[in-house]
């Protein structure tokens, strides 16, 4: 007898995400299959988490190996896998300290925590942290707080506060929300969920300098741009800053659920006690992690991500033309969005999905790509006739 898993959802699980149809089962590379047997080309690759694609023999190896060995201890006693991903995590970064935790909210939570003891430590108490408009930093009360997007916040209000909320890419509106309660400032990259939205090319070398006139920490949400996705290893790399502070996961474990905060030393104001996780850094976790990180900068992923993201921009800018109603392509490494002049993306997401193509339905205009970092020109070549015919098909629904 078939289970039928989506009555069994129905049934059993909090209606918390429409999710897209298919029930899947197994996966290899930039391909998933579902549990009927259909393959698809996965260009959401887990919300930019499987960097090194599905089922990577490198990572299942030392997942394996880590089970049969210890999974958890607690961060009362020194565990190897742990201390092995700290040391090459900053042997490779700008950043001299690390702690690790379990997701990017809870690491996006950490930064703002260091941040504002910092202030107590540092610059009079200072408290406020300035973050822009647009910007995604997470699901826990804080970081939704953190979130420049209102409608994530109204039905949870009141939320915490301490956070000023300033226009994306537009330094004076920084100058102009700093004050003497301001301790930082804490931007992505490039904001994924808020659209794929990249700044120019002297923004963050800007904030860097107004955070240094200022004494401000210098925040970077690289939850969803670090480990590869722009094109560098770390994304503030793409940009030619030095953060004070980065937050790290998504592609950091490659599939296993885990998230880190990254400081310089003259950031770590933390004192033993002032933050902590059960879980953070467990031996099984790390391992996966550090196994997916030394794969990344082994086989130089991030310079693969790069070519490979030119040439899908290409491909996307190619069907652009194609299409009257498709309005905008943007992106940067591997992580694009394409916007439409209207309410398509349900339709284009059905009609993909119909061809073999997972895509994330970004906005009700919008979607986006984000496939492994290890995917090949001829699965891009693929994907956008995939995406081609499920346009062409979308149109025609009016």
């Amino acid at each position: 007898m078939t289970t039928n898993w989506k009555e069994i959802e129905s049934k059993y699980y909090m209606f918390l995400v429409r999710r897209q149809p298919m029930v899947l089962e197994r996966g290899e590379g930039t391909r998933v299959w579902d549990t009927e047997g259909k393959e698809y080309l996965d260009f959401t690759s887990g919300w930019a988490v499987n960097n090194i694609g599905h089922a990577n023999p490198v990572m299942a190896e030392a997942i394996s190996k880590q089970a049969e060995t210890l999974l958890q201890t607690s961060n009362q006693f020194y565990t190897i896998p742990q201390l092995k991903l700290a040391q090459i995590l900053v042997d490779n970064s700008c950043l001299d300290k690390i702690f690790i935790c379990n997701s990017g909210t809870e690491a996006n939570e950490g930064a703002i925590k260091l941040a504002k003891k910092y202030g107590k430590k540092n610059k009079n108490g200072a408290y406020e942290i300035i973050t822009a408009l647009n910007s995604f930093h997470g699901r826990t009360m804080m970081s939704v707080a953190a979130t420049g997007q209102p409608h994530y916040q109204e039905i949870f209000q009141p939320i915490p506060t301490g956070f000023t909320h300033v226009p994306y890419d537009d330094i004076e509106a920084i100058k102009q929300a700093t004050n003497e309660r301001t301790v930082a400032v804490m931007l992505e990259p490039v904001q994924g969920e808020g659209g794929v939205n990249i700044p120019d090319s002297e923004y963050l070398k800007q904030v860097r300098s107004w955070c240094d006139e200022n004494g401000l920490l210098m925040i970077l949400d690289e939850v969803q741009t670090g480990l590869g996705r722009l094109g560098t290893l770390f994304g503030y790399q793409s940009f030619d800053v030095e953060p004070d502070v980065i937050t790290l996961a998504k592609g950091l474990g490659g599939g296993v659920p885990i998230g880190a905060f990254m400081a310089k030393d003259s950031a770590c104001a933390f004192d033993p006690g002032d933050h902590g996780s059960t879980f953070g850094g467990n031996a099984l976790t790390c391992a996966g992690a550090y196994a997916s990180t030394k794969f990344i900068i082994d086989n130089n992923v991030p310079a693969h991500a790069a070519e490979m993201g030119e040439y899908m921009g290409q491909g996307l800018n190619k069907i652009k033309a194609n299409h009257e109603f498709v309005t905008e392509v943007r992106g940067m490494g591997l992580l694009w969005a394409m916007f439409f002049d209207s309410d398509m993306t349900p339709a284009v997401i059905a009609a993909a999905n119909e061809a073999g193509l997972l895509m994330n339905p970004l906005r009700p205009n919008a979607i986006r790509l984000m496939p492994p970092l290890t995917v090949s020109r001829d699965e891009i070549d693929r994907a956008m006739s995939k995406l081609e015919t499920a346009l062409t098909e979308a149109a025609k629904q009016g």
